[in-house]
């Protein structure tokens, strides 16, 4: 006989001969007709079909009834934390809890739809003979097609669904050494996949491992964490990785400062299995006692070498080294960047156990996909030079309809006053910074994406990962002091294997940049202008060059041969004019003034 919802919840509670007693019927299932209950469903997956996927959260634990399942020490499944009862445990189907209710993350798209010519699909290729340098011991061997990695049907599916027609060469090696359960330190090209190299494995290795179920409630206990230095960075590797994991049963969750804590708490109860956190707002939910570490067991760093920098190394090392995680060896570390510099490595080898490092050529290296343009112009001419560059490109726009121009400045007071002066001036723009609230922030992206005000003016807060697809222009109205921190600002168009411009204002304020301009553009098969040719003929590296050469973002500093000698040795000439990366931490790492708010206020 069929059974309501309600009433199989009944009988459940009520076994034969017991008296029977009025079971709470939720309203929205009040006068429904009787349906009968999914077949192989858990008792947490009928309740977490309700409503986005509680994970088993206020539901209690029916232990040896019909609908947990088989008895064995994980029969409850594992909820992340949070929930009492949860359940994902593979044997009794529990994987499957909640797909019907499971909102479909491919058609919550905020951009305006785009043409077969404009479609996002990856440009595969313009990665042929990239080139790729791996070291390390008993290195996997790479793949050249999704079908022979064995990542389960429900994630093969969602790679379909995203139109994944191949690997990128950064997924091709970094996701069969992922699978093999290695550590992993991969420095590859902005727009080259990286998020779904490390997503893809994590995922995967959830559905596919067992894992005892939290010990106590209201305390999440997340499996993965993906730490990533900005807000921006980390909604978007959110909304990724949900589309990696939809209708798997995964559960992922974002956690980041700017945005009320109470409603990150309540979806942090309902279970978690991927965290992704800026570390600013973890660290804060690790001191109220809200998330545990001990049972992480893949741990990735967006944008590594940032994290490392920028006072964030403190952050990272309180939460990586002194609370609860397992340390490398237990848990699955994997760096991800499009630069390595070698001091940086030096203190992410901490956090690793005998590692693999994975360099990828630059796509723009051979394929001219990103065209580089350096222009002499002075400080008072910067905003006309601006005005004529957007009028031409607006001429030039598709159906009369300007093409997406990122425009980067170096101070927040600078983007608010090229904001205003451009709105002035008849043409629609935005800005985002650090000091923008975080609702200020999200709003501008939107508009941004969308094309409704198609210029955004921004510090370095939007150059590093950000994916906003459509961007054809980059603009160096300011150039940074660091060549890294330009490889990421141009690294904003020309994504995923599709043409670009980046054009850069220089002067002599910049001089201290030609010769590592310079020979970047060479590499790139990119024009150099000869004033630009002669600035770098009479100036020496920056103090803060740190690239690799030869194709690469970085190479792997275990083969320099002062590797030995420590980060106090002589390879420290690697940043040429001084910059002292451990001169403002403690010798143990981490310093007790890791909170103050100068530290994190642009970029957490």
């Amino acid at each position: 006989m069929s059974m309501s919802w309600a009433d199989s919840v009944s009988a459940a509670e009520n076994p034969a001969g017991a008296p029977s007693k009025s079971a709470y019927v939720p309203p929205h299932l009040r006068n429904r007709p009787s349906t009968d209950p999914p077949a192989q469903a858990s008792y947490a997956g009928a309740a977490a079909s309700l409503g986005n996927d509680h994970s088993g959260y206020g539901v209690p634990n029916m232990v040896g009834s019909r609908w947990s399942g088989q008895r064995n020490e994980y029969q409850s499944g594992y909820a992340g934390g949070g929930g009492r009862g949860g359940g994902w445990n593979g044997r009794s189907g529990g994987w499957d809890r909640g797909r019907d209710r499971e909102v479909n993350p491919f058609t919550n798209d905020d951009s305006e739809p785009v043409t077969e010519q404009e479609s996002s699909a990856i440009n595969f290729d313009a990665y042929e003979d990239i080139p790729v340098e791996t070291s390390g011991d008993n290195v996997p061997p790479p793949v050249n097609t999704f079908a022979e990695i064995d990542l389960g049907e429900a994630v093969n599916e969602n790679i379909r669904r995203c139109k994944y027609v191949k690997p990128t060469p950064v997924q091709r090696h970094a996701i069969p050494i992922s699978l093999a359960g290695r550590d992993l330190m991969a420095c590859a090209q902005t727009g080259s996949g990286k998020t779904a190299a490390f997503c893809f494995p994590i995922i995967s290795g959830i559905m596919r491992g067992q894992f005892p179920r939290p010990p106590r409630p209201r305390m999440a206990f997340p499996l993965a964490l993906i730490l990533s230095p900005t807000r921006e960075l980390s909604c978007q590797i959110h909304d990724e990785a949900k589309k990696f994991s939809y209708q798997t049963g995964v559960r992922v969750v974002v956690a980041y400062g700017g945005a009320p804590i109470n409603q990150q708490l309540r979806e942090l109860e309902r279970g978690v299995h991927i965290l992704v956190a800026t570390p600013g707002r973890l660290v804060d939910l690790l001191e109220r006692a809200r998330v545990s570490l001990q049972m992480i067991r893949y741990l990735a760093l967006d944008e590594a070498d940032r994290m490392l920098d920028m006072g964030f190394e403190p952050q990272i090392r309180k939460i990586v080294q002194q609370m609860d995680m397992p340390p490398p060896g237990v848990r699955q570390t994997m760096l991800f960047s499009a630069t390595f510099p070698k001091e940086i490595q030096r203190l992410a080898s901490d956090f690793l156990s005998s590692y693999i490092f994975l360099a990828v050529g630059r796509v723009g290296s051979s394929t001219d996909l990103i065209v580089q343009r350096v222009e002499y112009v002075q400080e008072t001419d910067k905003r006309s030079h601006l005005m004529d560059l957007l009028h031409a490109q607006k001429e030039n726009g598709v159906h009369g309809k300007q093409a997406l121009t990122l425009v980067f400045v170096e101070t927040k007071k600078g983007a608010d006053a090229l904001e205003h002066w451009l709105c002035m001036n008849g043409f629609p723009a935005t800005a985002i910074h650090g000091d923008r609230t975080q609702q200020e922030r999200e709003h501008a992206l939107r508009s941004f994406k969308t094309g409704y005000t198609p210029i955004l003016v921004a510090t370095d807060v939007a150059a590093r990962g950000l994916d906003i697809p459509h961007v054809a222009h980059v603009v160096n109205f300011d150039l940074p002091n660091d060549i890294d921190d330009y490889v990421h600002r141009i690294g904003r168009t020309g994504r995923a294997g599709k043409t670009g411009l980046a054009t850069a204002f220089f002067n002599e304020n910049n001089s201290s940049l030609a010769r590592s301009l310079s020979d970047l553009m060479q590499e790139a098969n990119q024009e150099v202008p000869a004033w630009l040719s002669r600035f770098a003929a009479r100036s020496t590296y920056g103090g803060k060059n740190r690239r690799g050469g030869a194709r690469f973002g970085a190479r792997d500093f275990r083969r320099d041969s002062s590797y030995n000698r420590g980060a106090s040795g002589g390879s420290t000439d690697y940043y040429g004019g001084g910059a002292n990366m451990n001169s403002g931490y403690a010798s143990g790492g981490y310093n007790a003034s890791y909170g103050t708010a100068g530290v994190t206020s642009a970029w957490d």
